[in-house]
């Protein structure tokens, strides 16, 4: 059976993020097309906080490679050392106002890293890549 060949209008948003993913992935418009066809949309940002959106959208452009480096990324020992610290000195009541801008900035820094690490695997994933959950 030979191909057909289909006219499609894309709303503008979609279609640079198919065409970043084709650059980014080095292939072909017409097979990240016949990818996202086949198996879905790649994973969307548009649903998470406003505040996390720049930084998955420009996921978008990343390679794999660069992908992989975010989904092995860790959260450095002492930040995470400082965070408990803080939710235990929140839970007993004994928290400065300092302290609790420092544990809200550190929360922030740890959602905004789960999430990149999220949307990273689930890119990888929809590329065909295997990725192990943790």
């Amino acid at each position: 059976m030979l191909p057909e060949t289909v006219t499609l209008h894309l709303p503008e948003a979609l279609y640079r993020r198919l065409a970043n993913t084709a650059r980014a992935t080095q292939r072909s418009l017409a097979d990240v097309l016949l990818h996202a066809v086949r198996v879905g949309s790649p994973p969307t940002w548009e649903d998470v906080p406003p505040e996390f959106q720049p930084d998955l959208a420009q996921m978008d452009r990343l390679g794999d490679d660069e992908l992989w480096n975010i989904v092995h990324l860790q959260e450095a020992e002492a930040g995470v050392s400082r965070y408990d610290e803080l939710l235990e000195r929140n839970q007993a009541g004994s928290l400065t106002d300092a302290e609790r801008v420092e544990l809200n900035n550190l929360r922030g820094a740890a959602d905004r890293l789960m999430l990149r690490k999220a949307h990273a695997a689930a890119m990888l994933r929809w590329r065909g890549h295997i990725v192990p959950m943790p």
